[in-house]
């Protein structure tokens, strides 16, 4: 970001939150004057997403009652016109696309926009009105033209935000940090009700509604988080690129298979868990800024795809859920399931394993980072070698299927290859090789392991975990919540573990607890 445009967006007030919109500036579509709405619909505020060089995603959702048990906000039973905006300035005075959308009630009075005809590598700022009405302004960008190197792109990324285990201070530090892109990796909601996960002292905050297996519900759920303003804060910031993991659905699902698998009516038959999973996903996609190409088909959704980031870094966005294989041996850790080492074994699925190492063979990008939600790394709690002890949900479950991954991008020449995590609510560095039980096998990639933004309360602050060991390829480990910040050019990323002292109380300051970078073309972390 320039400094001219930064000094104008702070001084609209997002240094410290949400851009202030101007109600008396005018927004010249009438057909949203008449929205007849008393009180402000904008409580969930607004979200962009999906970069690509000549436009993005922008998104909002009207409520005037978030947490309405009927999962429509409280609103008529009536679409609502909704004008929007989009300006190259902060003030929204350089006004270079409107238009008008409706919020329909089939969708949860939802607006997705995808713009198109903007110039690369821009930032932009964009607003939403109805009737009297005005959101906030949010900032966003386009991603550079296919053929440029950017000097430096900003990344953030984060996952695990469990409302009842915490204050969501970790988003509003992370927007004050301001990133250029946001990556959210999973498990951006929980789907259990009041009092179901607890954490040691009692959680701080309740979630609204029975656990989620409706569309009410989940819809109900969702507008609780978005609620918060800390959450507000960080979408309204910069544009995101979201993936699910198994909270927004059912804890550890695994394509069609429930957490709790019974003809008890009290756990999931397939078609149940079919029926959750459809609305799951309408929910999802209603809630998110995300393309009109990932709308949901019934039980069925794609979330995975590439976003090109010029010449600088691809971002393949993937999931580990709606694809994979049951997880062996009742999803936990156990020792020698020799099963995991199958070659047929799959956490992607073979339509998308296709498509990532297609797009590894075709990529000319500087980086090529994996966006995905589960440990990839191996990860053996057992010391002795005639043992191992690992999780039949990460990676280590699919042995096979992570080793196709790891050579398919070294067979592809892929320049600098990073697998980005979630899901573990601690915080990892890994190196990554094709073959963990050869010490000479060489190192070929990292991985970095985001914490959670609350998920599991407050943390211990420790920094060493003792199978850190026996596997050395894990170079660091700590139990502090919070995100991780990056820098990437084409000479080095470099990433910033950024943690909160406290999350059970709101207002923790941040700090950076430790720093890596991987050279260009040199695999392997530096730094700790």
């Amino acid at each position: 970001m320039d400094n001219i445009s930064r000094r104008s967006l702070l001084s609209a007030g997002l240094g410290a939150g949400l851009v202030a919109a101007w109600p008396g500036a005018a927004v010249a579509v009438s057909t949203a004057d008449d929205a007849g709405l008393r009180t402000d619909p904008f409580l969930l505020g607004i979200a962009s997403g999906e970069p690509w060089p000549d436009g993005f995603v922008i998104w909002t959702r009207l409520a005037l009652d978030p947490i309405a048990e009927d999962g429509l906000g409280g609103m008529p039973s009536r679409n609502v016109a909704v004008a929007w905006e989009v300006a190259e300035d902060a003030n929204m005075r350089k006004v270079v696309a409107r238009g008008v959308e409706p919020a329909r009630i089939e969708t949860a009075h939802s607006v997705h926009v995808e713009l198109r005809g903007l110039r690369p590598g821009r930032e932009y700022f964009y607003r939403f009105r109805t009737g009297k009405h005005v959101s906030v302004v949010g900032r966003t960008l386009t991603s550079p033209a296919p053929h440029e190197t950017p000097a430096a792109l900003a990344m953030a990324f984060a996952s695990c935000s469990q409302y009842e285990h915490g204050y969501f201070t970790a988003y509003s530090r992370l927007a004050q940090d301001h990133p250029d892109l946001v990556l959210h990796l999973g498990d951006y909601l929980y789907e259990y009700k009041k009092e179901s996960y607890v954490i040691g002292g009692g959680n701080p905050r309740d979630h609204q509604g029975p656990e989620t297996t409706t569309l009410q519900g989940y819809r109900q759920r969702h507008a609780q988080y978005k609620s918060d303003a800390d959450l507000q804060a960080a979408h309204a910031i910069a544009p995101w690129l979201v993936v699910w993991d198994d909270h927004e659905v059912d804890n550890n699902w695994a394509d069609e298979v429930p957490e709790n698998k019974d003809a008890n009516q009290l756990n999931d038959t397939t078609e149940r868990f079919r029926q959750r999973r459809s609305a799951a996903f309408q929910a999802y996609y209603e809630n998110m800024p995300l393309r009109a190409s990932s709308v949901p088909a019934g039980f069925d959704m794609k979330i995975y795809r590439t976003i090109q980031w010029g010449q600088l870094a691809n971002f393949h966005m993937m999931d580990t859920r709606q694809y994979r294989d049951d997880q062996l041996a009742g999803d936990g850790w156990k020792k020698n399931v020799t099963e995991r080492l199958a070659e047929d074994r799959t956490i992607t699925g073979a339509e998308q394993e296709k498509w990532l190492l297609d797009g590894f063979r075709n990529s000319t990008q500087r980086w090529d980072i994996l966006g995905q939600q589960v440990f990839f790394a191996e990860k053996d709690r057992a010391q002795a070698p005639e043992i191992d002890d690992v999780s039949m949900d990460g990676w280590d479950g699919y042995a096979a299927s992570r080793r196709r991954i790891t050579q398919g991008w070294v067979d592809a020449n892929v320049r600098n290859a990073l697998v980005l995590t979630g899901d573990v609510h601690r915080n990892w560095a890994n190196d990554v090789r094709v073959d963990y039980k050869d010490p000479t096998s060489p190192v070929v990639g990292s991985e970095l392991v985001c914490t959670s933004i609350t998920s599991t309360g407050n943390g211990t602050g420790s920094t060493v975990d003792p199978v850190m060991a026996w596997n050395p390829h894990l170079k660091f480990y700590n139990d502090n919540r919070g995100y991780v910040n990056t820098r990437i050019t084409k000479d080095a990323l470099t990433a910033d573990f950024r943690v909160l002292d406290y999350v059970t109380t709101p207002g923790s300051p941040v700090s950076t607890l430790a720093s890596f970078a991987i050279q260009d073309s040199v695999p392997g972390l530096i730094g700790g």
